[in-house]
């Protein structure tokens, strides 16, 4: 039922998978083998979120093959450099239970620290060597974006960036796509933030009967973005998979693109260096 894309490198990725920012680990043993109970196949994690123990055990609890499993985890910052980047993959992996991931993502480009295009080369051997199927950038913006590709390396096939309909870094979303970049949003749903139930968006929800989450997965499936929500309740999960007998015309689109509140929820990429691990 899910879409599958195919990234720069030959991969292919479910279009629609689940994020776990802000699930304890303790938790996210039940919240993975929810998820993949319910249907969805991509789980995204990182190492900063300090629950890979928790997602590989869920992994394990749901009973689906690795094959059929698409997993994502991220560098974090303190591992930026040289030759960090390649302990940090062998931790991330050990803490899932896993032999490699299927996309490891460098979390940020913590510019002040300028190592992130050492870091780059780094991915690019962690790709070689198989313990990453494919590798790509978190929060890269247009200068930072642009030096990777002018190393003449191996591009990022994903580019996972802040979007949701009161920000929607069009400009950084056309370059990634210019260089054939996968756009992946993390906070699509800007967090619950969106007053989705009053004016033209209420009015929106009760025209098509759909929920103001449902219609805003929709928007970004049809812009051809790959998204992760994020949810604890298995109720929610399963709403958030109902968003493909539907379609959103023009008026719907125009609804959705004038949310205005909350923009921006993250960092900023030029300046974020949070250094805990």
């Amino acid at each position: 039922m899910i879409p599958m894309m195919t990234l720069n490198d030959g991969n292919t990725i479910p279009q629609l998978g689940f994020g776990v920012f802000r699930v304890e680990t303790v938790e996210a043993e039940r919240v993975v083998a929810d998820a993949i109970a319910v249907g969805y196949r991509h789980i995204d994690t990182a190492a900063i979120y300090d629950n890979e123990e928790g997602v590989g055990r869920g992994l394990r609890a749901s009973g689906v093959p690795r094959e059929e499993l698409f997993i994502t985890t991220k560098l974090w910052n303190t591992d930026h450099g040289d030759t960090r980047p390649f302990s940090a993959i062998d931790a991330s992996l050990e803490r899932l239970g896993l032999d490699y991931v299927d996309l490891y993502l460098v979390h940020w480009p913590a510019p002040p620290q300028g190592l992130y295009l050492h870091t780059w080369q780094a991915m690019e051997h962690i790709r070689e060597s198989g313990k990453a199927i494919s590798i790509g950038v978190s929060n890269f913006v247009e200068p930072y974006l642009q030096e990777i590709v002018d190393l003449g390396g191996l591009f990022p096939a994903v580019n996972q960036i802040e979007v949701h309909p009161s920000f929607r870094q069009e400009e950084l979303q056309s370059l990634s796509r210019s260089l054939g970049i996968a756009v992946e949003a993390w906070s699509p749903l800007a967090g619950g933030a969106i007053e989705a139930d009053e004016g033209d968006m209420g009015s929106l929800i009760e025209r098509t009967g759909k929920s103001w989450a449902q219609l805003v997965l929709r928007w970004h499936l049809d812009a051809g973005r790959i998204v992760i929500p994020k949810s604890t309740h298995r109720e929610r999960m399963i709403a958030n998979l109902d968003v493909f007998d539907f379609e959103l015309d023009d008026d719907a689109v125009a609804t959705i693109e004038k949310i205005e509140h909350p923009g921006r929820r993250g960092g900023d990429p030029h300046t974020f260096i949070a250094r805990r691990n």
